[in-house]
């Protein structure tokens, strides 16, 4: 079986939350263990997870979890800094990876099984699932990619990965608008607590 990890991204600051977002409360848990419950079940435990604002709190929420971490010293130069960091602390073997940010508990299991399946249908390194023509995550991306990653303008981000390797890309459409939200301020974190309490989870199904 091809070895597929999962790196969950939740080491920022919660700046614009004013409070770490990781560890808010979502249905019966917090929002990064919520994350983390998803995500392993996509990838059969194998789980990064990047810390770095607040990494003594979330590790210690999230300690009875069978999970690996990296700490990322230099999570304020943004997104694209803990994905080198996930990407370089993959043990040997690890094939590709489904980037999942740590701020979106309302994705359901079914985006992850859905973006693994395309990759293991088609012969294409980056697969990028679409809600109505935009793209959200999780984003799978092969491991024979780390030295780009490693090298990419800060600035710019995965999407000039993307753009450089275009041929290599696939979108594929999925039915789940969940993959484009994710909360940022204390608004968007009512709105989607007032979501599950009306309409629960899709991962509760």
């Amino acid at each position: 079986m091809t070895d597929v990890w999962a790196i969950i991204l939740a080491a920022g600051a919660s700046t614009r939350m004013g409070k770490q977002k990781m560890l808010l409360p979502f249905q019966d848990k917090t929002i990064i263990e919520t994350v983390i419950d998803t995500a392993a079940r996509n990838v059969e435990g194998n789980l990064m997870v990047v810390v770095g604002s607040n990494k003594e709190e979330i590790i210690r929420q999230i300690g009875n979890r069978t999970v690996k971490y990296c700490v990322n010293k230099y999570f304020m130069d943004g997104m694209l800094s803990s994905v080198i960091c996930g990407f370089k602390a993959l043990p040997d073997g690890a094939s590709a990876v489904l980037i999942f940010l740590g701020d979106q508990p309302q994705i359901p299991k079914e985006a992850g099984d859905i973006v693994t399946k395309t990759w293991q249908q088609n012969k294409k390194g980056i697969v990028i699932p679409t809600f109505e023509g935009r793209r959200g995550h999780p984003t799978l991306i092969e491991t024979k990619y780390i030295n780009d990653i490693v090298n990419l303008d800060p600035a710019k981000g995965l999407r000039s990965l993307f753009r450089k390797f275009k041929e290599d890309v696939l979108e594929v459409e999925c039915n789940i608008p969940e993959i484009l939200r994710d909360i940022d301020t204390p608004e968007e974190y009512q709105k989607e607590i007032s979501k599950v309490k009306e309409y629960g989870t899709k991962n509760s199904v």
